[in-house]
């Protein structure tokens, strides 16, 4: 079995360096890059499945989005935004040394995806998006506002991993191991022996700073940016999501990239890609 190698890079906010961790799988040396982003409070272990079923074509880069997982934090929490996320990875492609890659872009992953893929000269090539659209369900927005950034602690790891269950049912049916997985992924033990978040509580900064007209600001900004897109899009929807819904997933069908979309039934938001069915959607776009 192909192990990842665990590396940094260093990335600059306005309020100073910060490191960025990444898992890299696959031979360093391989020209074809598929860059994989996690959720707004998940980490790159979520693609642990996917970059080992991939590595045997792909170099395939997994990387923890600055305050979370293995990351450093920012100096100032109000820079927790797809901007500073965008810089990041614009760095990240220049340690890769590649003139382009395949990105794979879960929730606030696409959105990262979605915005470097608008800009003139970028090194997208083929991007999908994993649930996520320019146009984001306001309760769904709350619903993620509402836990993020809890102090939540408890005193075994049987707790952790049956709450973090309880607040991902949307991501579908899984096993009491996959749903064990995913919560060691996101939690570890504190100096006191309690199980908490491995990410920066200020990341709830920015949602507590959003008001009516800076989401509609934002969700114009973010289709500009879709309809700014080029390269080939996949979409891929939980039928049960209520963060994308499928009037937008129909009118990103149509205007911009025409994204192609796939619809994943007995799913919300998000598909976590540990099936060999939806695996196989990723390994059919992103062709050997």
């Amino acid at each position: 079995m192909t192990q990842a190698q665990i590396k940094t890079v260093q990335c600059l906010s306005p309020a100073g360096l910060h490191r960025m961790a990444y898992k890299e799988w696959g031979d360093p040396a391989n020209t074809k890059v598929l860059i994989c982003v996690h959720g707004l409070t998940r980490v790159s272990d979520d693609f642990d499945a996917l970059a080992q079923a991939l590595s045997d074509d792909y170099r395939v880069i997994c990387p923890d989005v600055v305050g979370r997982g293995r990351s450093g934090h920012l100096r100032d929490p109000q820079y927790y935004q797809v901007p500073q996320y965008v810089s990041d990875m614009v760095t990240l492609i220049a340690r890769l040394d590649v003139e382009s890659v395949h990105w794979f872009g879960t929730s606030m992953g696409g959105v990262i995806g979605m915005a470097l893929a608008s800009l003139p000269d970028t090194p997208i090539r083929k991007l999908l998006l994993n649930d996520i659209g320019p146009s984001i369900d306001a309760e769904a927005l709350a619903r993620i506002g509402e836990y993020v950034g809890q102090d939540v602690r408890f005193a075994s790891f049987d707790e952790a991993w049956q709450y973090v269950r309880a607040i991902s049912l949307s991501f579908g049916a899984h096993s009491d191991e996959q749903w064990r997985k995913l919560a060691a992924d996101v939690m570890h033990q504190n100096a006191q022996g309690q199980w908490v978040f491995v990410y920066d509580p200020g990341l709830a900064l920015p949602f507590r700073q959003t008001t009516v007209e800076s989401a509609r600001l934002d969700e114009q900004r973010l289709w500009a940016a879709y309809d700014a897109i080029t390269c080939p899009v996949l979409l891929v929807r939980g039928a049960d999501s209520d963060l994308l819904s499928p009037e937008t997933a129909l009118a990103m069908s149509q205007r911009g990239p025409k994204a192609r979309v796939v619809e994943l039934t007995g799913v919300g938001h998000a598909p976590t890609f540990l099936s060999e069915a939806q695996i196989a959607i990723a390994k059919d776009f992103f062709p050997g």
